[in-house]
C-alpha cells in the first residue's frame, strides 16, 4: 500500500523540513544586516545582532571636569555627572582611571587615587572628585563601564541615503544592470533555439565550447576585453560594461536554455513545421513561451551578479563620481572613509541588496522549475 499512485511519500516530511532549514541559514545573515544597520558602532563592536534586544555593557572614557571647583578644608571638590558631560548613556556598574583596568572599583565605592586625591561615582553618574592640589586645566581622567538600553535609530540609513551621490550611484546601477540582464537572455534564446532544434554543421563543437566557457574565469579576459574595448572607442563606458556582461553570462545563459529547449516536448515542435511554420516563428510563438521558467531563473542569476558586481565595474567604468554605481560608491566613499563604522556598512550593503531582494522573492517560484529542467539533461 506505500507505493499506490498518487500517495504522498513517507519521506516528505524530511523535504520539508530540508526546505525550512535552507530558507533559516539563507534569512539569517540578512536578518543580521538588517539589525546592524539600525544600531550605532558602539553597540555593533561589543556584541552581535541577536544580542541587539536587550542591554549591553560598555566602556567609556571621560574627564572630570574642573569648572567651578569648590573647597572643603584643605581640598578642593570637583562635582558632575559623568553622562552629561559625555555621550554614553545607561546604568553605570563600575569606573577606574586607567585604560587597562576601566572597571577597577565598583560604583558607589570611593576610590583612592593616591597623593590624596579620591573619586567616586554613582551608579546614575554623578562623581566626586577630591585633590589637595588646585585643579588644572585638564581634569583627571575617568574610565567607566555603563549598561546602555539598546539604540535603535534612522540615522545610518539618513547618512547613507543623503551621501553626496547615492541617488545617481542608484540610477547608474539600474543603468548598468537592466540592459545587461536583457541582452544576454535576447541573444542565448536565439542561439539555445538553434543549438537544440537546428541541424547544422559543427553544432556539436559549438555545445562543447559553450560548456568549456563556462569554466573560464572572467578575470583572465578582463584585460584584453578592456583592450579590445578601447581600440573600438566604447572604453570606460556604459556601452563597454553592457557588452562585458553581455559576453560572461551568455556560456551560462545559453547551457541553461538550450537544456531546457531540448526537452521541450517534440512532437509540437514537429507539428508546428509540418503545418509550414517557419524556425522563427516556433521559436517565437511556441518554444519562448514554454521556456519562460528557465528564461526568469537565469534573470534572477544575472540581475543578482551585475547588481552586486563590484570588479566588472571598477574595470569597464569611469572613476568619475557621475559614473560610479553603488557597489563601486559603497566600496570608494563609505568602506574608505569609515572603514571602522560598521553600522553605516551594514546599512549600505541593505540598501545595496534591497532592489535584489525584492527581485529574486518576485520571481523565486520559477527558479527551481527552470533549474532543475536544465540539470537533467
Amino acid at each position: 500500500m506505500d507505493n499506490i499512485a498518487g500517495q504522498k511519500s513517507g519521506l516528505s516530511w524530511a523535504v520539508n523540513i530540508s526546505v525550512v532549514v535552507m530558507v533559516v541559514l539563507w534569512l539569517i545573515p540578512t536578518v543580521g544586516l538588517l539589525v546592524s544597520s539600525f544600531r550605532d558602532r558602539d553597540q555593533i563592536s561589543v556584541s552581535g545582532w541577536w544580542q541587539a534586544p536587550f542591554s549591553i555593557e560598555q566602556t567609556y572614557r571621560g574627564r572630570v571636569s574642573t569648572d567651578n571647583p569648590s573647597r572643603e578644608g584643605d581640598l578642593y571638590v570637583l562635582t558632575g555627572n559623568i553622562f552629561e558631560e559625555g555621550e554614553a548613556t545607561g546604568t553605570l556598574n563600575a569606573f577606574g582611571t586607567s585604560g587597562r583596568a576601566p572597571t577597577q572599583y565598583p560604583a558607589g565605592t570611593v576610590a583612592d587615587l593616591g597623593d590624596g586625591a579620591t573619586l567616586t561615582i554613582a551608579t546614575n553618574g554623578d562623581y566626586r572628585y577630591t585633590t589637595p592640589e588646585e585643579p588644572g586645566g585638564r581634569g583627571e581622567r575617568i574610565y567607566f563601564g555603563a549598561e546602555t538600553p539598546p539604540d535603535f535609530s534612522l540615522q545610518n540609513y539618513r547618512t547613507v541615503l543623503s551621501s553626496d551621490g547615492m541617488d545617481v550611484a542608484f540610477i547608474n546601477t539600474l543603468t548598468v544592470t537592466i540592459p545587461a540582464t536583457i541582452i544576454p537572455i535576447l541573444i542565448a534564446a536565439f542561439a539555445a533555439y538553434a543549438l537544440a532544434w537546428m541541424e547544422f554543421p559543427g553544432r556539436g563543437l559549438l555545445i562543447a565550447a559553450v560548456v568549456g566557457l563556462l569554466v573560464v574565469p572572467l578575470q583572465l579576459a578582463l584585460v584584453p576585453l578592456l583592450n579590445l574595448h578601447n581600440k573600438v572607442g566604447i572604453g570606460q563606458s556604459f556601452v563597454g560594461i553592457w557588452l562585458a556582461h553581455t559576453g560572461f553570462g551568455l556560456p551560462l545563459a545559453i547551457y541553461l536554455l538550450r537544456n531546457y529547449m531540448v526537452g521541450l516536448p517534440r512532437d509540437i515542435i514537429e507539428s508546428a513545421k509540418v503545418d509550414g511554420a517557419t524556425d522563427f516563428e516556433v521559436f517565437t510563438k511556441i518554444v519562448l513561451p514554454l521556456s519562460f521558467p528557465a528564461l526568469a531563473s537565469f534573470a534572477i542569476f544575472q540581475f543578482l551578479w551585475t547588481w552586486n558586481d563590484l570588479l566588472v565595474a571598477k574595470v569597464f567604468l569611469p572613476s568619475a563620481d557621475e559614473s560610479k554605481v553603488m557597489t563601486v560608491k559603497i566600496a570608494d566613499d563609505l568602506l574608505g572613509s569609515r572603514g571602522g563604522d560598521w553600522g553605516i556598512l551594514a546599512t549600505a550593503a541593505f540598501v545595496s541588496i534591497a532592489v535584489p531582494l525584492v527581485v529574486f522573492f518576485t520571481m523565486q517560484r520559477y527558479l527551481v522549475r527552470g533549474l532543475l529542467a536544465g540539470s537533467v539533461k
